[in-house]
């Protein structure tokens, strides 16, 4: 049975005693098409819409739960979240295959496809593969804690939509924000900037507003994403008092303190973060001598964490570029 084959059966108008097999039932759930096998395999076509709560009545404890899956197709270019979605909902468990569909010209390269699948450990296969359900190999691996992501990146890179894309296929987020309460009274582009965040956010992620970081990531599991380190160094130096005309002399000394504990939490971690990050030094010189202390410090703290993590991406004008 091929993917157009589902793609007839999806519609409400499908011949269905003329396309299912013998030996094979067809029936749609709110998770999407469902084939069952005459093996007692299960292969769905999921929806892009997916619930991301198991049904009703179904036991935690089961094993194989009768909505779990064995092979999964998800239209990763029209809804990536679906996957987080499914694993939420028990749907997609340990030994089930996910399989990334739906590439088109909205992903720039058959390889950028590629990438994308594997932060959510799915495959991607070529046109015209062979796929059985139950599939005989293991799903691949995404990664788990304790594993750390540096995002980097000038001002509107991609930075932030390149780190919540690497998490759409967990079950679990944190969403730590570290930037001040949007105000429109106050100023306006800031709180659109965070209106379109959330709104690009599924609604089974979990926020967290403060500035205390490191206790964050100290009590932290599953997958948190930690946006941003910038705006965590601005209101650090606030508290510090390095922003004033005339900073404490102990200012420097006590934002060092900051910054040690923060990367002590990020090292010790257990669980699979992703920091957003600006990158600095390549653009204006700042005009302040505070400015100029916010680059400085700004572009330690991002050496530091990057000898921290296991992996380090550059984001520039929407492509990601991995730093070895």
């Amino acid at each position: 049975m091929t993917v157009d084959d589902l793609l007839s059966l999806s519609s409400p108008d499908a011949p269905v005693p003329n396309l299912v097999p013998d030996g094979y039932s067809v029936a749609q759930t709110p998770y999407g098409l469902r084939v069952d096998g005459a093996d007692g395999g299960r292969l769905l076509y999921a929806r892009p819409d997916a619930p991301a709560e198991p049904p009703e009545g179904v036991d935690p404890g089961d094993p194989r739960p009768p909505h779990r899956a064995d092979l999964v197709l998800v239209d990763v270019v029209e809804s990536p979240e679906t996957i987080g979605a499914l694993r939420r909902a028990g749907v997609v468990g340990l030994t089930t295959a996910v399989v990334a569909v739906g590439g088109d010209h909205r992903v720039h390269s058959p390889a950028e496809f590629a990438r994308r699948a594997r932060l959510w450990g799915a495959l991607a296969p070529s046109d015209g593969q062979e796929l059985r359900c139950p599939p005989s190999a293991w799903p691949p691996s995404r990664p788990h804690g304790p594993y750390r992501v540096l995002v980097t990146g000038g001002a509107r890179s991609g930075k932030s939509a390149e780190a919540e894309r690497r998490l759409l296929g967990e079950p679990e987020v944190l969403y730590l924000a570290t930037g001040p309460a949007p105000d429109p009274e106050e100023d306006r582009s800031w709180a659109r900037r965070v209106a379109e965040h959330r709104a690009r956010r599924p609604s089974w992620w979990r926020t967290v507003e403060t500035p205390d970081a490191a206790s964050v990531l100290a009590e932290a599991d599953g997958a948190v994403l930690f946006d941003c380190v910038g705006t965590w160094l601005a209101r650090a130096m606030e508290d510090c008092g390095m922003w004033a005309e005339q900073a404490p002399a102990d200012a420097e000394e006590r934002l060092a303190a900051r910054v040690d504990a923060l990367v002590a939490a990020w090292r010790a971690s257990g669980a699979y973060v992703v920091a957003v990050t600006n990158e600095v030094g390549s653009g204006v010189v700042p005009p302040t001598a505070s400015g100029g202390l916010f680059r400085d410090w700004l572009g330690r703290l991002n050496q530091l964490l990057a000898a921290e993590s296991e992996e380090v991406v550059l984001a520039t004008a929407g492509r990601v570029v991995p730093l070895p």
